[in-house]
């Protein structure tokens, strides 16, 4: 049997159905290599995109520690974080998009690598300025309690201060040295005589002297008596008045003496208004706001 030929024609068409079957694998594999090519790009994006999201996140973080610190910031710092924060929501606006170029991630990525040096830059300062303000509250702390010790050193020397004065004060006070008492009567001459009895006796005639005292003032003094009667009663007016021992009180009988710490005797006459009683009086002599002393005398 001879081998059946094939025309022209038939062996035509055979050749076209192998090219559009050539080229149809063909054209299936371009695309599927395009598809395969397009995920990968896809996948390689939103990789890119997250990475770049975690960082300007790592950024606002670095940013926000510093708030945390409640530091003093000034001006500079101040507007320098403003304008880095209006950076970070621009990259995050830019990276939430649902397309986005390799250009637009190149510039994001640029963005960011500025804002990190940013970042690195604006802690250094933050670093530097809590060590200034620890120096300036250490340096402040140390004047504090300078001036503390100051201060107390201050009132120490004067609560010594006033203890010495009171001490110079209480040292030059003037004390009776001796005292003594006599009652006597003037005679129609004139002439006073020392007498013992009640009945007799007219005045009080108080004779003293006082303790030599090198830091007693010089000068005049004013001395204040107190006579008291053998009933205990003070002779004195209502209106004589002077402030002693720390408290106000009534005189008998005042007058001044030049004192000179010169051992002088000093002699102070005192007429009782009232006539004299048997008894004992006492006359007690106050100078400078201090009492000098007492003395008494005894009549019959």
């Amino acid at each position: 049997m001879e081998p059946q030929k094939i025309n022209k024609g038939d062996r035509n068409k055979i050749y076209f159905l192998v090219i559009v079957i050539a080229a149809l694998i063909g054209t299936n594999a371009y695309l599927f290599f395009k598809d395969r090519k397009q995920s990968e790009r896809f996948v390689t994006v939103s990789a890119e995109k997250d990475k770049l999201r975690l960082e300007v996140e790592k950024i606002e973080v670095e940013l926000d520690k510093v708030n945390a610190l409640n530091l003093d910031l000034n001006d500079k710092l101040v507007e320098e974080q403003k304008l880095a924060r209006v950076k970070i929501e621009e990259l995050k606006a830019s990276l939430e998009k649902a397309q986005i170029t390799q250009v637009e991630l190149d510039k994001a990525n640029k963005q960011i690598n500025e804002l990190k040096t940013f970042v690195k830059s604006y802690n250094e300062q933050i670093i530097q300025l809590q060590k200034d303000n620890l120096f300036l509250k250490n340096s402040r702390d140390s004047l504090q309690n300078t001036l503390k010790n100051i201060s107390n050193k201050a009132s120490n020397l004067e609560n010594e201060n006033s203890s010495l004065n009171a001490k110079v004060k209480t040292a030059a006070v003037l004390k009776l040295q001796s005292a003594e008492i006599i009652a006597f009567r003037t005679k129609s001459s004139g002439k006073k005589v020392e007498v013992t009895r009640s009945s007799t006796a007219e005045k009080l005639s108080v004779r003293f002297t006082v303790i030599p005292n090198e830091i007693a003032e010089k000068g005049h003094h004013n001395i204040y008596l107190r006579v008291f009667d053998p009933a205990g009663n003070l002779l004195a007016d209502e209106g004589n008045r002077f402030e002693a021992d720390g408290q106000e009180m009534q005189y008998s009988h005042s007058i001044f003496i030049n004192y000179n710490n010169d051992n002088s005797t000093y002699v102070i006459d005192w007429a009782n208004p009232k006539p004299f009683i048997k008894g004992i009086y006492t006359v007690i002599l106050y100078a400078d706001g201090n009492t000098m002393g007492k003395a008494q005398v005894e009549l019959r």
